[in-house]
């Protein structure tokens, strides 16, 4: 028998106005489930980004065009999944992130998909959740995360997401800030985005780079870990160390062609991309952006997935491990990219690779609400 709270009072009625019939229990209907407790059907909306022939689906924690002057929330953000594209469990970890920040009243929440088709979604590492439905705009398993034009239509995966960030601001003009957050596959896409995105009119943006397989450079140098000037070893690079990690940055060893190609560097951009190259990298550096990396994704643990860790060349050269590349990155950013920014790494104690661990901590909430 159930014994929910409405239940009871159910039942407690019941007893209260028949004391001597016997009372059977009467199904109760349950209330739909609010859209900033989880992710849901009810929450799953759509938009048709200016001109494009397709649609793209989104979670979102209210529903668009609530007039009350009470509700309207200030601040978005928008949480990108990674590889498996479960949209709806990275939408449940930004809900709880937000929850636990104090910050439902002003945030709205939501989570984009970017949609494969069913023939090909098998080949992916995972199906994805849910499915793609007749009119969806599709990419392939990889073209979405560097900003690839879809297979069904003209538009890039980055202009998807300029217009979605638009599209919230039409239909919630109280909006003054949009926060776009990453993890994993959606960080790098994110962290590839963030110097091609448009601005929105009237609303700052703010991006948070969470635990990606591998970053974007702007110059041909990488980072390489030294000790006492001399080249060192990675391990040295740990969640624990208070600065024994020093980067110099090196050109890399040529016997690998694809290290400064995109997704990697800036060459060979692709063509749609090609004209915003001299913007990319001054957009970036000016940029409001935060890295996440989980402390426990650094090692070929079973947490960490590095089975599906790029592994490539010009992946390796970046660190051997999610954690090494990101301290590695800021580095870069720091010593090249925006040495004023002074951009570092916020490490989550006691996460892997989990966007459900890394997201919710208050270690992140900083990065993800501009918290202090």
């Amino acid at each position: 028998m159930p014994s929910t709270p409405r239940f009871r009072r159910a039942i407690a009625g019941c007893m209260i106005a028949l004391p001597i019939l016997a009372c059977s229990a009467v199904p109760v209907a349950a209330a739909a489930p609010s859209c900033t407790a989880a992710a849901s059907p009810a929450c799953y909306l759509q938009f048709k980004p200016a001109g494009a022939k397709g649609i793209m689906h989104y979670y979102a924690s209210r529903p668009a065009g609530n007039s009350r002057a009470d509700a309207a929330p200030t601040r978005a953000l928008i949480a990108v999944h990674g590889h498996p594209r479960d949209a709806d469990k990275t939408f449940d970890a930004a809900l709880l992130a937000t929850r636990r920040a104090g910050r439902m009243e002003d945030t709205l929440v939501v989570a984009p998909l970017f949609q494969v088709a069913d023939a090909d979604a098998g080949k992916c590492h995972t199906a994805g959740v849910p499915a793609a439905r007749a009119g969806d705009l599709l990419w392939t398993c990889e073209s979405w995360l560097d900003g690839g034009v879809a297979s069904n239509d003209a538009i890039g995966s980055f202009d998807a997401l300029d217009a979605l960030a638009a599209t919230l601001k039409r239909q919630w003009p109280s909006l003054k800030t949009i926060t776009v957050a990453g993890f994993s596959a959606g960080g790098q896409m994110v962290q590839h985005y963030i110097g091609f995105a448009a601005d929105p009119a009237g609303v700052s943006m703010r991006y948070v780079v969470a635990d990606p397989g591998t970053w974007l450079y702007f110059h041909p140098l990488r980072p390489q870990p030294v000790a006492s000037g001399q080249p060192a070893d990675w391990s040295l690079c740990t969640a624990a160390d208070s600065g024994a990690c020093r980067f110099r940055m090196t050109a890399p060893a040529k016997d690998c062609p694809s290290v400064n190609q995109w997704k990697y560097g800036m060459e060979n951009l692709p063509g749609h991309l090609a004209g915003n190259a001299p913007r990319a990298r001054r957009h970036y550096a000016k940029a409001d952006i935060h890295y996440l990396e989980g402390a426990l994704d650094s090692s070929a643990a079973k947490g960490a997935f590095y089975p599906i860790l790029d592994k490539s060349c010009a992946a390796a050269v970046q660190g051997p491990y999610r954690m090494q590349r990101g301290l590695a990155y800021a580095a870069y950013d720091r010593a090249l990219l925006a040495p004023d920014k002074k951009r570092t790494v916020t490490l989550v104690p006691d996460c892997a690779h989990d966007v459900g661990c890394v997201f919710p901590s208050e270690a992140a909430r900083p990065a993800l609400f501009g918290d202090n």
